[in-house]
């Protein structure tokens, strides 16, 4: 399956791109069955209800990544791409009061949050640990349809028997759908590519990417690098302490204020660089920790780094400039689409080395690419950052992406600059291939305890300070 940049980077709100983006996706998408004249149960009366079971990780802490309340916006017929927030806090209140929601073509429908959102902490659903099966009712309590969907990281969303056709590599191929020039599935595909055609990494996958959208693709970019840009901005801007009851305070503002004030002074450390890279990635993440508007990269646990590594590329690297920034964001696109394809972004099924070990990789392969790296040196980029994030669990305290979530994107953005810098000084040959470093983490991530994969029932989300 082709995964376009705007699949891997995608405009949506925090604070989980698989908690949050994907069950209101979910919603959506049930909704559209619904209107498409779905087949309803035999003997079932009028479409009268809609309810809602959390299963897994999206019950588990579903309540720190505001999974009940996606799901309430995503019956009201809300995106994540186009959601208001304003509209979103007076559509929730409303369904609150009235225990009704009115998605457009489909009535007034009963749900109570309450009664008909459900929270299963039971074992997790076979086939991924992020499942959620949405219903319908008729108007005496009876199954009218019934769906069962995956978020599968990223804010990709699979029903069960996709899900099944994507693992089992059946997924039917669209009749005379678009033909990609490089179609590569694998790290090893895509050098192999590039050297026959003479072609850089992101040559190729702006040729691909052209299939689709032609001459509008810069366009789309740059509104992608637009909207990184203004989460990075705000993020600068705010202050005050994050929502969801640890009490834990915004810092990027206070931080760049000083790193400012430092600038001309001839004072400062050589490695205030890191510093510079840990505030742009903290200013995205306590956005998307406060619910704000943030593109994932490619989700939102790890939203910081890609964003975080681009800024500090245009504003602190020689060189930099417009048609740098595109083909960093195109070569991470690639890098995240073979790791996607081949292993997971998701931290509930493989933990926190398939976000943050992801989006550093992509952020290495990115910047290097940026700097003028062959692409041998853009794939040993990416190798060194995802290797050095093998084995990183996911384990937010309170089910909350705080703590340790914010400070690991600033480390990840650290790790991909040095990843980068490290390819750039030799010659691109190295011991370990991306590939196999991206099978070590599909083989580590399964075989790691579930209670250190988004749950929240172990590591630092339960050694937490006694107050």
């Amino acid at each position: 399956m082709f995964l376009s940049v705007f699949d891997i980077f995608k405009i949506g709100i925090g604070p989980s791109s698989s908690h949050t983006m994907g069950p209101m996706s979910a919603a959506a998408r049930f909704l559209d069955d619904l209107r498409s004249g779905v087949d309803r149960v035999p003997g079932a009366g009028s479409l009268a209800g809609l309810g809602a079971r959390l299963h897994g990780s999206l019950a588990f802490t579903g309540k720190g990544h505001a999974t009940d309340r996606a799901v309430l916006l995503g019956f009201c017929g809300l995106t994540p791409a186009t959601l208001d927030p304003d509209e979103a806090e007076r559509l929730e209140d409303k369904v609150k009061r009235t225990r009704e929601v009115h998605p457009e073509g489909l009535g007034a429908l009963r749900f109570d949050p309450e009664a008909d959102l459900v929270f299963d902490y039971g074992p997790p659903l076979d086939l991924h640990p992020n499942g959620l099966v949405l219903r319908a009712y008729d108007a005496r309590g009876n199954l009218y349809y019934q769906q069962t969907y995956y978020s599968v990281g990223g804010g990709f969303v699979l029903t069960e028997a996709e899900l099944v056709a994507e693992r089992e590599g059946t997924t039917p191929q669209a009749k005379d759908g678009p033909v990609f020039p490089y179609p590569f599935r694998t790290a090893r595909e895509m050098l192999a590519m590039a050297d026959a055609a003479g072609m850089s990494i992101a040559k190729m996958k702006r040729a691909n990417e052209e299939v689709l959208h032609g001459r509008d693709l810069d366009t789309r970019i740059d509104h992608v690098l637009a909207a990184m840009d203004e989460c990075i901005d705000r993020g600068l801007r705010q202050e005050g302490t994050l929502p969801g009851g640890l009490n834990v305070r915004r810092r990027a503002a206070a931080i760049h204020a000083k790193l400012k004030a430092e600038q001309g002074m001839n004072q400062a450390q050589p490695h205030v660089a890191n510093d510079w890279m840990s505030v742009y990635a903290m200013a995205v993440n306590e956005e998307n920790a406060a619910g704000g508007r943030v593109v994932t990269s490619p989700t939102n646990g790890a939203a910081g780094v890609v964003p975080a590594v681009i800024r500090y590329y245009r504003d602190h690297c020689i060189g930099a400039g417009t048609d740098g920034v595109r083909d960093l964001l195109l070569t991470a696109a690639a890098i995240g689409g073979i790791i996607k394809h081949n292993a997971s972004i998701s931290g509930a099924e493989v933990g926190c080395q398939g976000e943050v070990g992801s989006a550093s990789a992509m952020a290495a392969a990115g910047l290097c690419a940026a700097l003028g790296g062959s692409n041998a040196q853009v794939e040993n980029a990416a190798e060194i950052a995802l290797e050095h994030h093998l084995g990183m669990t996911c384990d937010p305290a309170a089910g909350l992406v705080q703590v340790p979530c914010i400070e690991r994107n600033a480390l990840g953005a650290i790790k991909a600059v040095s990843a980068a810098s490290l390819s750039l000084r030799g010659d691109g040959a190295h011991f370990m291939p991306l590939d196999n470093c991206v099978k070590v983490m599909a083989e580590t991530g399964r075989d790691m305890n579930v209670k250190y994969k988004e749950t929240s029932t172990g590591g630092i989300a339960v050694n937490l300070p006694e107050c």
